[in-house]
């Protein structure tokens, strides 16, 4: 009967890890605002470019509540956000290489805050897109 017992609870315990699992949107619009509250007659608090990835805490009407790579909290519209994979750089000064891996050439170097949309993984590489267009690979330890 113990047995039993100890593996309900596991099972319980992975359902809800399932279930609590952190659902991630990405901003879809060349720039979008953040907001103080959920609704366009709150505050603007910052805005994020294309790509940017949040975490979503909650929704309300349309709106998302989100944390960023940052830990910065706020408020954005669903209508300017989709949910495909996305990531932001975490680090200063990382090169997107021509291939996954440190062997492969340098195409372009990015600061801290540039998001991607993520086209493919291979590895711990992660071929990423910016809304410019350039294209390239980025190690999975540099973005968030």
């Amino acid at each position: 009967m113990k047995s039993y017992f100890y593996i309900l609870t596991i099972l319980l315990l992975m359902q809800a890890g399932v279930t609590l699992a952190a659902e991630r949107v990405t901003v879809n619009v060349p720039t979008a605002n953040i907001r103080s509250g959920a609704g366009t007659k709150y505050k603007i608090l910052w805005k994020v470019e294309k790509y940017h990835p949040l975490q979503v805490i909650k929704k309300s009407g349309g709106w998302y509540y989100f944390k960023d790579f940052e830990g910065d909290k706020g408020w954005i519209s669903g209508d300017v956000v989709r949910k495909f994979p996305s990531v932001i750089v975490i680090k200063n000064k990382c090169n997107v290489r021509s291939g996954p891996g440190t062997s492969s050439g340098i195409l372009f170097t990015v600061e801290r805050g540039v998001p991607f949309k993520k086209l493919k993984r291979k590895g711990d590489w992660i071929y990423v897109q910016h809304s410019d267009g350039d294209k390239g690979w980025i190690h999975k330890k540099l973005v968030w």
